[in-house]
């Protein structure tokens, strides 16, 4: 199941163009979902692996995004440049913001990553040069070698679907490693962690830099893919999102988060063409999920085939 549920959804996610939904809005929904299911996965990371909710994850995701209009704006297309430096400043933010909030722990540090989250929002909002509260519209896509392919449909899907692939299966070594399971022993049982002689501290420290470095992947493909970048997309609210995403998915395995990003991206278009008035709809039914559904959809699915 672990494994033939992924290879089901990313085949369907690689066939998906060729199946009917080759269409322009279709395209770039699907994208749109992959590139939310990699932000999803960077929040499982220390959600779900380290056991550190975040309210203000969305900030690296944000942060990834400015990089881009940062080095648009100075004429520097190339993404085989903007993307390691997106990823980078994404990575830097969690580092000196988890240094901070990982000497905490629960409540306190749900407030403080939303506290740091606001802060950076608020810069965000503050930029003049780059739009302000108005936002950023990029010159055009990022260039790669030079050549416009990310501008092509098809490619960029191709792209965003072998990104969430790499980053998917990368949580998974990682978890797999025994860098994992000291974090996952922390997450159960920090005072016996100690007690063998291992501090989970630095563990979860660059655990939550990983998972910055992986917000800020998803900020870079999601500015192309709108092509705009503002401050909203490092509001809390988006990071309450997130949370959604992994919570619904189902904690106890990465693979959740993916199905969660998809699930709620999905539900939140069908709604919307049921009626304007989609969110009054939208709220109970998640309320309802994360009451009932406590394994979330990965949980759902196991049980049914078992």
């Amino acid at each position: 199941m672990a494994r033939v549920l992924p290879a089901l959804v990313f085949g369907l996610l690689a066939a998906a163009p060729f199946l009917g939904l080759g269409q322009g809005w279709a395209m770039t929904l699907l994208a749109r979902g992959m590139i939310l299911a990699i932000a999803a996965l960077s929040l499982w990371l220390p959600v779900g692996g380290a056991g550190l909710v975040s309210l203000g994850h969305a900030a690296m995701l944000g942060i990834g995004a400015y990089a881009v209009v940062v080095l648009d704006d100075a004429r520097v297309t190339e993404a085989l440049v903007v993307a390691p430096v997106a990823i980078a400043a994404a990575a830097l933010f969690a580092l000196a913001t988890g240094a901070v909030a990982i000497r905490t722990a629960g409540v306190q540090f749900i407030m403080i990553t939303l506290a740091f989250g606001q802060m950076a929002f608020f810069t965000a909002a503050s930029l003049s040069a780059y739009g302000g509260d108005d936002g950023y519209t990029l010159y055009g896509r990022s260039t790669v070698a030079g050549a416009r392919w990310m501008q092509d449909r098809l490619g960029f899907h191709y792209l965003c679907l072998g990104l969430l692939v790499v980053v998917f299966l990368g949580i998974r070594m990682l978890l797999a490693s025994r860098f994992g399971r000291v974090l996952r022993a922390a997450r159960e049982n920090p005072l016996r962690v100690e007690a063998v002689g291992l501090s989970p501290y630095p563990y979860r420290l660059v655990a939550y830099t990983i998972a910055g470095g992986i917000a800020g992947l998803a900020g870079f493909l999601l500015a192309n893919a709108a092509e705009f970048v503002a401050p909203s997309f490092l509001a809390w609210q988006r990071s309450g999102d997130l949370l959604f995403m992994v919570i619904l998915g189902g904690l106890g395995s990465p693979f959740g988060a993916v199905l969660g990003a998809l699930a709620i991206l999905a539900l939140e278009e069908w709604l919307g063409h049921l009626t304007p008035h989609w969110r009054i709809i939208f709220g109970p039914l998640l309320v309802l999920a994360v009451l009932y559904l406590r394994g979330g959809l990965v949980g759902l699915i196991g049980a049914r085939r078992g």
